[in-house]
């Protein structure tokens, strides 16, 4: 992702522009809580239902303006139609580079996780996915994801303004997560501690 990008990203997620932010996040929330109530292909049909009836209504609206003032407008889309909505090559292969990537280190990971190369890494992975059967059988994937948009849109905010106490929380929960890991690859044979 370019500089401009994630600079974007930032904003919205620090509700720098509150319009834009409270669209996109009003927007996704909705999908996904329109997509855990009905099927994909039911939401997809209403919101292009709905976005037809906006824009045809529009083209009438401005069709029948133009005969009432007796004016050349043209199309009211004009300008949109007109533009490219091309996606050029370079852009996937920029992003589709990116992803292989990513993809080839998640599954050198995995490997090395399963194929137990650190046994602590790897009973660590295994405490994880015992942990995720548990948030499995409490939550689908589509409650987590909204779970998800829903903090990734007030956590920054709240870490900004409270950013003295949380790290302050966060050091403390850290050192005891460490304590009790190196208490636990001391009592199992063969377990090196990690060199940070």
């Amino acid at each position: 992702m370019s500089e401009m990008d994630s600079n974007q990203v930032v904003d919205l997620l620090y509700w720098r522009d509150l319009q834009r932010t409270g669209v996109v996040f009003g927007a996704s929330l909705f999908l996904l809580l329109s997509l855990s109530v009905c099927s994909i292909i039911s939401v997809i049909s209403y919101v292009a239902l709905a976005l037809l009836s906006v824009t045809i209504s529009f083209r009438i609206y401005k069709g029948i303006l133009q005969a009432v003032q007796k004016s050349e407008d043209g199309h009211p889309f004009k300008m949109y139609l007109d533009k490219d909505v091309g996606i050029s090559s370079e852009l996937v292969h920029k992003y589709g580079d990116t992803a292989l990537a990513h993809f080839n280190s998640l599954i050198k990971e995995l490997r090395r996780l399963f194929l137990v190369e650190d046994l602590v890494d790897s009973l660590k992975f295994a405490v994880l996915m015992w942990i995720l059967t548990y948030v499995g059988a409490l939550f689908n994937g589509l409650t987590l994801l909204i779970l998800g948009l829903i903090g990734a849109f007030s956590w920054p905010v709240i870490y900004e303004k409270h950013q003295a106490q949380i790290d302050h929380y966060y050091g403390l929960v850290n050192k005891q997560i460490k304590d009790v890991l190196g208490k636990i690859q001391a009592k199992i044979p063969g377990a090196k501690p990690k060199t940070e």
